[in-house]
C-alpha cells in the first residue's frame, strides 16, 4: 500500500496543494485528472522525493521513506521525455537495472531487456540511438525502462501525449498488465478522459490544489464534474463493453480554478 499523509507543495509564497490524503492498493492503476496547472506534475513530482514538500509518503509501513529511499522503489517518469543521448536504446533499457550492472552485463538480463523492447515493438530499434529515433519512440524507451526497473510503484506523467492511438492502448495495456502481474502501483497524469475511464481503476480528481473527487470511473464521472475540472461541456456515453465514452463538446466560459 502506498500511502500519502499531509502532502502539501509549495513554490515560494503560491501554495500548489496542502495536505493532501490518499493510499493506492497494489496491483492498481489510478489516472490523475484536472485541468493544466492544478498540481498534477508536482503532486507526480513530490510522491517521487523530485521535489520539495512536507508530509509523508510511506509503502507497505508506516515509516516514512526520505526521498533517498524513494528512489530505490518508486520509477517516475516525466512528460518531457525529450532529452537525446548517443546510447542505444538496448543501453537505455538496461540503466533501469543500473544497480545489477557490472563490467559486463548478464546475458539474462540482455535477453529480458530485449523481450520487454519486442513487447513495445521496438525490437528493431534495438541497437539505434537515442537520437536517431522520434519524440513518441523515446517516450516508449523510457517507459519500458521504468518498467524494467520493476518498481514497487510507477509515477507516469502523461505517458500517452506524444504517440499515435495504437502505441497509447499498448502503453496503458502494458502498463495494466505489468501491475497486475507484479502488484506494483501506477498512478498517471493524464487528459484524455475516454482513454483514463477504460484503463484506469480508480480516478483522482483534482481542483484548486484540492481532491474534489475520487473514485471508480463509472461512479464519479459525471457532466457535472467535467464542467467543473475542465470548463467544459461534454456527452458520456457507456459503451457495449460497459467503458465510458467522453466526448467533448464545448468550452464554457467559466474560470478553471
Amino acid at each position: 500500500m502506498l500511502d500519502i499523509s499531509d502532502l502539501s507543495v509549495r513554490y515560494g509564497s503560491i501554495s500548489v496543494f496542502e495536505n493532501l490524503n490518499f493510499s493506492v492498493k497494489p496491483g492498481s492503476v489510478t489516472a490523475l485528472l484536472g485541468a493544466n496547472g492544478t498540481g498534477k506534475s508536482s503532486l507526480l513530482k513530490a510522491i517521487a522525493g523530485l521535489t520539495p514538500a512536507t508530509g509523508a509518503v510511506s509503502l507497505e509501513t508506516q515509516t516514512a521513506l526520505s526521498p533517498h529511499q524513494r528512489g530505490h522503489h518508486i520509477a517516475y517518469m516525466p512528460q518531457d521525455t525529450g532529452a537525446t543521448s548517443s546510447l542505444t536504446v538496448i543501453e537505455v533499457i538496461l540503466l533501469g537495472r543500473l544497480r545489477s550492472l557490472g563490467l559486463q552485463v548478464p546475458g539474462p538480463l540482455q535477453i529480458e531487456a530485449s523481450l520487454l523492447l519486442a513487447d513495445f515493438g521496438l525490437q528493431a530499434l534495438e541497437t539505434r540511438t537515442l537520437d536517431e529515433i522520434s519524440g513518441g519512440q523515446r517516450q516508449l524507451v523510457y517507459l519500458a525502462q521504468s518498467l524494467f526497473r520493476n518498481p514497487k510503484v510507477l509515477l507516469l506523467d502523461e505517458p500517452t501525449a506524444a504517440l499515435d492511438l495504437r502505441h497509447q492502448l499498448i502503453v496503458l495495456e502494458r502498463v495494466t498488465a505489468h501491475c497486475q502481474k507484479n502488484n506494483t502501483i501506477a498512478i498517471a497524469a493524464m487528459h484524455d478522459l475516454s482513454l483514463a475511464a477504460k484503463c484506469a481503476d480508480r480516478l483522482i480528481c483534482m481542483s484548486g490544489g484540492e481532491i474534489i473527487a475520487d473514485g471508480a470511473p463509472n461512479k464519479i464521472l459525471s457532466t457535472s464534474l467535467i464542467k467543473g475540472l475542465y470548463g467544459v461541456e461534454a456527452d458520456i456515453m457507456t459503451g457495449a463493453n460497459g467503458v465510458l465514452h467522453i466526448t467533448p463538446l464545448r468550452a464554457t466560459n467559466r474560470t478553471i480554478p
